[in-house]
């Protein structure tokens, strides 16, 4: 069956300007959600000194391990929820009109965090994670509706290096978490010094401190402000107004008013494409068509966010045990503040950014299941390495500890981070497209709990032989998502409904489902012929 009109006029339109708009406006979305999601682990050491201040410790205060994983963590219980709701509301309502809602969501519950009430430790940590997890709810819109309408918009040559140039301002809004929160804490040290806590533990903390936690968080509400006209101008994809809605016209008008292109409507065909896609998600048939893509993408994410987040988030904890800080014993709260967050921002800045856009520039060269493949490997060996020699690299050689470490988020983002991504978008059918990408980023967020809840316990306290066994534990876990790269299959250079086999054609994978069955039906006659 020939294609439509307008789907064809979409694959191989040229690139243009809109195509860059629409990556600033839908990237800007992740830029947030980075920065939101990874700027608490910059201020929860000074959450500790502030609300758990203990006189007759010798150490600073510190938040006890269950309140700091729910401070860290609960944000991801809302991202998980947000995917799978907004993800459904995708395919259900259609990508535009549920797009603005998580923007909003985004910039309240910004605003709300950093205004976190109580009289209490108790009390402003619950107001804390409770917007903290709408917050993430927020976030997890983002994920599936971004993802399913830039691989929507884009052309077939370069589908794959757009989706992935959204993904890759997460890394602008990582290295934004550690910068801003670097200049802030500054400007609060040089107004309002302070001595280490073992000059004077009373002393130690300012404060002041605890304005400085609520404007680094709040401030993650400006970007999103500042996109919500914009996405709000965007029209509908064409893929599901012609699919979905069932109306090739307005599709081709919208497009045509957004893109240099010609479109013809094709009212006729919309019938015939409706009527082989009518399968619901929970199918036999979807599971016949694209079940071991489904659990391929999403056990690839669960796997590669349970390395991921655990490096993001527990950098506060091993920043220290490499040397990349003082002990906090010998820093004020604030100063405390801002050498952690300029560790964080210089791993950021030196590894993981380069990865993502390595990625974007390389995707279409080389492919999805590649750079997934050399990623997942790559991450895992050096994994393996600090977790072997962790005691020597910390001890003898701090700067071969920091490359290593640098370069496993390098490998994340030239890796798996990227197209964990980008597969969703692509393998599965229009009308299921944005909920498949919800389930395997939820997935995701699964992984990224186990790492924020387990194996942050193993690097909290700053013991070397944990947070050894920790790197022991994350390259083995990289070495499985390597493994479990195989579910999934190459989308380069095709079209989402020759991949997805939308467009009539069996895709890959039931291709070779259908030949097992009808070789397995010819050995059964011979077998009974004999």
């Amino acid at each position: 069956m020939s294609s439509l009109g307008v789907l064809e006029a979409l694959d191989s339109a040229r690139t243009q300007w809109y195509h860059v708009t629409a990556i600033l406006i839908a990237g800007m979305g992740f830029f947030t959600d980075a920065y939101d999601l990874f700027c608490i682990s910059t201020v929860s050491k000074l959450l500790g000194r502030l609300y758990y201040f203990d006189p007759h410790s010798p150490k600073p205060g510190k938040l006890p391990t269950t309140v700091n994983n729910f401070v860290i963590g609960v944000a991801l219980f809302g991202t998980l929820t947000g995917q799978l709701v907004f993800g459904w509301l995708g395919d259900k309502l259609g990508r535009k009109k549920v797009y603005g809602i998580t923007l909003i969501i985004m910039v309240f519950c910004a605003i709300g965090s950093g205004l976190s009430f109580g009289l209490t430790a108790k009390s402003v940590m619950t107001s804390l994670c409770f917007f903290r997890f709408w917050l993430g709810f927020g976030i997890g819109g983002d994920y599936p509706l971004s993802a399913t309408i830039m691989s929507e918009y884009a052309n077939k040559r370069t589908r794959g290096a757009f989706i992935a140039a959204v993904f890759a301002m997460q890394g602008v809004g990582i290295i934004c978490a550690g910068l801003i929160s670097v200049i802030i804490s500054a400007l609060f040290l040089h107004n309002y010094p302070a001595p280490s806590y073992t000059a004077n533990p009373a002393l130690s903390t300012q404060p002041e401190g605890d304005f400085l936690w609520r404007i680094v968080l709040m401030i993650g509400a400006v970007p999103a402000m500042l996109t919500f006209y914009w996405r709000m101008k965007m029209p509908e994809t064409g893929r599901y107004t012609a699919l979905i809605e069932g109306n090739a016209k307005q599709a081709a008008t919208d497009m045509a008013r957004v893109l240099d292109i010609e479109i013809l409507a094709e009212q006729e065909k919309i019938a015939q494409f409706k009527s082989m896609n009518q399968y619901p998600l929970w199918s036999n048939e979807f599971f016949r068509r694209h079940g071991r893509h489904l659990i391929g993408t999403m056990s690839t994410w669960f796997l590669l966010d349970i390395a991921f987040y655990s490096q993001n988030l527990t950098q506060k904890d091993i920043f220290p045990a490499m040397g990349m800080i003082p002990n906090d014993i010998n820093m004020n709260a604030i100063e405390e503040v801002m050498k952690t967050s300029r560790a964080m921002f210089f791993i950021a800045f030196f590894g993981t950014f380069p990865g993502y856009w390595f990625t974007v520039i390389f995707i279409e060269k080389i492919g999805r299941f590649k750079i997934q493949l050399m990623g997942f490997f790559m991450m895992s060996v050096f994994m393996f390495i600090m977790g072997v020699k962790y005691e020597y690299l910390r001890e003898e050689s701090k700067i071969l500890f920091a490359l290593l470490y640098g370069l496993t988020f390098f490998f994340a983002n030239f890796g798996p981070n990227s197209t964990t991504f980008v597969l969703p978008a692509e393998l599965f059918p229009t009308r299921v497209r944005s909920t498949c990408h919800a389930l395997s980023a939820a997935a995701g967020k699964a992984g990224a709990m186990v790492g924020s809840f387990g194996i942050q316990s193993y690097t909290v306290k700053g013991d070397l032989h944990q947070i050894s066994r920790a790197m022991k534990i994350l390259a083995l876990t990289n070495f499985l998502g390597f493994l479990c790269t195989f579910l999934v299959t190459e989308t380069k250079g095709r079209s989402l409904e020759e991949i997805s086999g939308e467009d009539g054609r069996e895709s890959e994978f039931t291709q070779s489902t259908i030949m097992t069955m009808e070789n397995g039906g010819r050995n059964e006659k011979q077998t009974e012929t004999m």
